[in-house]
């Protein structure tokens, strides 16, 4: 059940080109930062008034990025990694330029006067940002107006339903969402794109919003597995404002993950207690596909205490949006989604103790995770439950991504199956901690091998 990697109809020209494609184009000079800007904002004005991914969009001041680069580039000067790559932003992402509202009313017309520690890099590598994408009310799970461009009537997934949207539909090539709970994985499935949620505090996370801080992981979305590869590498770093990043060497994520594995990647298939909610479909697409990798693919079973990771979850995350969205809850509860209000209100529930027990079961679980990369490069799973869900009252389900945002492991989704009714669904690839360049590098074997 392969699916079409295909971009929607409509998309021709600098806007179908893939990051790193449009990257040799604009360092060759063959393309300018300005006529990729240009495509982008005439995609961005076919479809958005259906697609509905942007929450702030200044064409002037996004050509204005785009012309600087351009002169720039004239002065013969090394050019940055990101030079004239449109970038979308989700709106929970500081800019000093752009407002920043967070999905909430409480947060209409916020200008922040500094950018996110995130956006310097991106300013520095030479990225054109090109506007905010749509996120869920506080980046928690009150449905936006984003649908899926695959098909309107189904939702895009959330929390960053712009970013997946705004990318699937060739409005932008690259963007950047976070998660909590499955935020960046599953609305990339659904979109049909590449999703890539790195290590918990590769890359800092000053001047985003803060909904958990043992949780909260900035993610990156593209059309290939190169591309979130180029995004997240430039993002990654050292910042001593986050308490959960730390100094080391440059991952080098591109450069490995374009490199051949030295010997074929064995990949450990497991369902989790998720899979008793599994579509039929996406079941007998994971059924050929495993088939496919015959001996370099095991089916494992995971030992009966990770059944503790899904409830862990859900009291680190809750109890920490709760402190976290308190002064939202004090000050306007009552221009907050029933959805948030509600999360606020488990959270405040929770006891010390069992709050405190939820983050031990962190670690305790990541050991026993560790005894499968002693013997496997990657876990094989479901990124979703199936296709994108009918209708936008809800985001879908994160059962599938919650045990890995719990334990801090790396994970990418990959737009390989299709479902019954011509829609996307992502296959969900997992590492070990601190190994996302092995990650996306098994990531980037096994599409080759789905393809061949």
């Amino acid at each position: 059940m392969a699916a079409d990697p295909t971009l929607p109809a409509g998309v021709s020209g600098p806007a179908s080109l893939d990051a790193l494609a449009a990257r040799e184009q604009l360092a060759s000079g063959a393309l300018r930062a300005v006529e990729l800007t240009r495509a982008c904002l005439s995609r961005i004005a076919a479809c958005e008034e259906t697609v509905q991914a942007w929450t702030c969009l200044d064409q002037q001041l996004a050509l204005t990025q785009a012309e600087q680069l351009d002169t720039y580039r004239q002065t013969g000067r090394p050019l940055g990694p990101l030079h004239g790559l449109p970038v979308g932003l989700k709106d929970i992402i500081d800019t000093r330029d752009m407002p920043t509202e967070n999905g909430t009313a409480l947060d209409a017309g916020r200008k922040p006067t500094e950018d996110a520690w995130l956006v310097g890099r991106l300013r520095a590598a030479g990225a054109v940002l090109l506007g905010k994408t749509a996120t869920t009310e506080c980046a928690y799970l009150a449905p936006t107006r984003t649908r899926n461009p695959h098909d309107p009537e189904h939702t895009p997934g959330g929390s960053s339903s712009g970013s997946a949207a705004a990318v699937a539909s060739g409005m932008v090539p690259l963007a950047i969402g976070t998660q909590t709970g499955g935020s960046v994985i599953r609305p990339a499935s659904y979109c049909g794109v590449v999703g890539f949620k790195p290590t918990f505090g590769l890359i800092p996370r000053t001047g985003v919003l803060r909904t958990s801080r043992h949780l909260d992981t900035v993610g990156t979305f593209g059309r290939t597995i190169e591309d979130v590869a180029l995004l997240a590498d430039v993002l990654s770093g050292y910042d001593p404002a986050d308490p959960d990043t730390a100094p080391a060497a440059h991952p080098q994520l591109l450069q490995t993950a374009l490199a051949a594995p030295p010997v074929t990647p064995h990949l450990a298939f497991i369902k989790t207690s998720a899979w008793s909610g599994i579509d039929a479909d996406c079941a007998e697409g994971f059924a050929e596909l495993t088939g496919m990798l015959d001996a370099h693919c095991d089916e494992v079973e995971l030992p009966p205490p990770f059944g503790e990771g899904t409830l862990a979850h859900r009291r680190v995350m809750l109890t920490e949006i709760a402190y976290n969205l308190r002064h939202y809850d004090a000050h306007g509860r009552d221009q907050l989604a029933d959805e948030t209000r509600a999360a606020i209100d488990e959270g405040r529930s929770t006891s010390a103790l069992d709050y405190l027990t939820a983050l031990d079961w962190r670690e305790t679980l990541y050991a026993g995770l560790e005894e499968v990369f002693n013997r496997y490069d990657a876990i094989l799973t479901p990124a979703v439950a199936g296709e994108a869900p009918a209708g936008l009252a809800s985001t879908g389900s994160a059962a599938f991504n919650v045990l890995w945002s719990f334990l801090g492991v790396p994970a990418i989704t990959l737009p390989l199956l299709t479902g019954a009714n011509g829609l996307p669904i992502g296959v969900q690839l997992i590492g070990q901690r601190n190994h996302d360049g092995r990650l996306l590098r098994t990531a980037r074997w096994l599409v080759q091998a789905c393809a061949t």
